[in-house]
């Protein structure tokens, strides 16, 4: 089922669901299952699956270090119909214009739509690590509004190279990102809300916030979105802190603002179990706040870990 339906049938609850990092190559898909279990009580109508862009490695070789291409943590469609398979719940790949041709994206649409997976999340993806800023891969998209716009075209039967007849068209819901502090390279708040209504306009039936900590940021951005013809669902993502240097990575990776009640409490903990227990009692109060608005789902980012996730959706649902 599309994601846009399962907000419709829902009849106004707020839902639950979450996202998974693939396990790196070489580790067992038992240690993942092991983390969705405790959450499936919650009953979630789908799960987000991250895709991790390739990266350099360097192999020793005849003396010399060669640099090679590789993906750390492979297999997203393949984990995305184990988990549908296993669970019985819908699974959202995330496809990313870096690190993807446009042949490379179509096929694995293909393999989507086969699969029977037909929700997507469509994303620019992150510049590779040794970039100060995101480039296109050769024969790839630029812009996620491009990608939104690749899958449409599927949708209407289009594909890079062929026509297929209307009842053998793909029928993809397209999720895209969010950002209620603005993307971090784009130049305001306003100018990142064009873009957004770009990727909806190009075809793209809701939207996943990234994570924020202050709930006025995200009311607000909602509220600019519709004034722009923004109309389409918008999912808030919700992170609960875990460790002490959160305090220092998230804002310096996400580009976000921690609320002052936030990280005094976290400066006072002396371990890190402090701060996980902190972290669980300020993600409570935050979806609490947006389960009374009344947010069509609450969607929580686990980074593969769900003990914390649980604590607080007893506490919510």
């Amino acid at each position: 089922m599309k994601i846009t339906d399962h907000i419709k049938n829902a009849n106004g609850k707020t839902l639950f669901s979450f996202e998974i990092i693939p396990p790196k190559k070489g580790n067992n898909i038992q240690e993942l299952y092991n983390n969705i279990d405790p959450l499936m009580e919650f009953n979630p109508p789908f799960i987000d699956v991250t895709t991790s862009r390739e990266e350099y490695v360097y192999v020793e070789k005849s003396g010399l270090l060669d640099r090679k291409l590789t993906r750390m943590r492979p297999g997203t469609l393949g984990i995305c119909a184990a988990i549908k398979h296993k669970y019985e719940v819908d699974t959202v790949p995330h496809v990313l214009c870096g690190g993807f041709t446009k042949e490379e994206t179509e096929y694995l649409l293909v393999d989507c739509q086969f699969l029977g997976i037909n929700n997507v999340m469509a994303l620019r993806g992150d510049a590779m690590s040794h970039q100060k800023y995101f480039s296109p891969s050769k024969g790839g998209h630029e812009y996620a509004s491009q990608l939104v716009a690749q899958i449409q075209d599927l949708n209407g039967g289009k594909y890079l190279h062929d026509v297929v007849e209307p009842e053998n068209a793909a029928d993809f819901c397209i999720g895209v990102a969010g950002y209620p502090e603005k993307h971090l390279e784009a130049p305001s708040l306003q100018t990142d809300l064009k873009r957004l209504k770009e990727k909806v306009d190009a075809g793209a039936d809701y939207v996943v916030t990234q994570m924020f900590f202050d709930n006025k940021k995200y009311f607000e951005f909602v509220e600019a979105a519709k004034k722009i013809g923004i109309n389409v669902p918008i999912i808030p993502g919700i992170k609960p802190l875990a460790v002490k240097r959160h305090l220092q990575i998230l804002p310096q990776v996400f580009r976000i603002d921690l609320p002052e009640t936030l990280i005094n409490e976290v400066s006072k903990c002396k371990t890190n179990k402090d701060v996980r227990q902190v972290g669980v009692e300020f993600a409570i109060a935050q979806s609490k706040e947006l389960l009374a608005a009344g947010v069509p789902v609450l969607h929580y980012y686990s980074m593969g870990k769900s003990s914390n996730i649980k604590e607080i959706a007893k506490q919510v649902f």
